[in-house]
Formats: structure tokens, C-alpha cells, sequence
């Protein structure tokens, strides 16, 4: 098969990967269902990756980094302070879940999928819940909050909760739900008057989820 696409046949094998996996399960894709939508020759995936778990760990690490640099930036968009941005976050979400090629979170997904043997690829997961932890960690700390570690655990606990439901609803409300449960822990997670008056800036008109 020649290749003659722009982007090499790592990136695609990875592109493919990453898809599949997403949008059916680990298990029921196969090497051969990989390589047929990377469009790349047999061969290729023999020349880059030495197995089906060494590709979906490089498509996982690679997916994180991405999906974290996306919400990430878009919840410093999403307001001005960050007592605010650990609601807007919850707007972010109820943007993702009202995507049509919304699955869920590939990492809890991945959790449910695999064996405790199946380390490489918990390993990826397990990285991105303490990446989106510290993220949600530093947002708490910069908003004030007296424990900012205990409720960065319970805001990623709301998080976590509004993408299980979202999927097995088919509800992107679920984003909405989350926030006002945000909203009553923010409110009694700081004893600093100046988050209480953020957390007054999250309900302007527009900003709910």
C-alpha cells in the first residue's frame, strides 16, 4: 500500500488509534481495524510500535496531552478570576458533552476496560486524573480556598460524575447539575469575602451550564 498522505504513518496509526478506541472499546479494536483506517501499510505498525498496547499507550498519552491543553484553556477563558473558572469549567464541559463525537472520558473508559496487569495503559489514566487534579488544585489555591486539596478532589469527584452521566444519558444537563453542586461547595470552602463575590461573578447572565 503506498503512503502519501502529509502526515507520516505514526501520526496516523496514532490518529486511528486514538478514534477507534474512543469511540468503541479497547477490545474490540484490533490491529487489522487500525491499520485499515490509518490508511497505512501492515508494515508501518511493525516499524513504530512493538504491540497493540504499546500503540494505544503512545495514543493515550498523546490524547491527554492534548485534552488537557484544550480544557485547560478554555476554562481560563471561560472568566476573569478563579473562583469563577472552577464553575466555568463546568460550562466547558456542557460544550463537549453537546458534541456529537462525545464518548465520554477515553481514561475512565480505559480504566473499565483493562486488567490490573494491563499497567502501560492504567499508568495513562491514572496520570491524567492527577493531571486534572493539580490543574483543578491550582484553581482552588489561586480562588483562596482554606483546603484547596480537599476541594479540588471533590470538584474533580463532580467532574468525573457530570462525564459518567452525560454518557449514559445522553444528557448534557448533567454539566449544569454539576456546576450548581460546585456552586454550594465553593460556597463553603473559603472564609475569604473576596471568593464569596467571585462566585457572585459566575452567575452573570450567560455564564450557566
Amino acid at each position: 500500500m503506498k503512503e502519501t498522505s502529509a502526515i507520516g504513518p505514526r501520526e496516523r496509526l496514532l490518529d486511528a488509534a486514538e478514534q477507534l478506541i474512543y469511540e468503541s472499546s479497547i477490545h474490540a479494536t484490533g490491529v487489522d481495524a487500525i491499520v485499515r483506517q490509518s490508511g497505512t501499510a501492515r508494515k508501518s505498525f511493525y516499524t513504530y510500535f512493538a504491540s497493540k498496547e504499546d500503540l494505544v499507550t503512545q495514543a493515550l498519552r498523546r490524547r491527554d496531552d492534548r485534552w488537557m491543553a484544550w480544557f485547560e484553556r478554555e476554562t481560563l477563558r471561560s472568566a476573569p478570576q478563579p473562583a469563577a473558572q472552577l464553575l466555568g469549567m463546568f460550562d466547558v464541559l456542557h460544550t463537549w458533552f453537546c458534541r456529537d463525537d462525545f464518548h465520554g472520558c477515553v481514561f475512565l473508559n480505559v480504566a473499565g476496560q483493562t486488567k490490573p496487569s494491563d499497567i502501560a495503559m492504567l499508568d495513562v489514566s491514572r496520570l491524567h486524573k492527577r493531571r486534572l487534579l493539580a490543574f483543578i488544585e491550582s484553581l482552588c489555591r489561586a480562588a483562596g480556598a482554606t483546603d484547596a486539596a480537599v476541594l479540588a478532589r471533590q470538584l474533580l469527584l463532580l467532574v468525573d460524575g457530570a462525564i459518567s452521566v452525560a454518557l449514559v444519558s445522553g444528557q448534557a444537563s448533567a454539566a449544569g447539575d454539576a456546576r450548581r453542586a460546585a456552586e454550594c461547595l465553593l460556597g463553603g470552602a473559603s472564609t475569604r469575602p473576596a471568593v464569596r463575590a467571585r462566585r457572585a461573578e459566575s452567575r452573570e447572565p450567560g455564564k450557566g451550564g
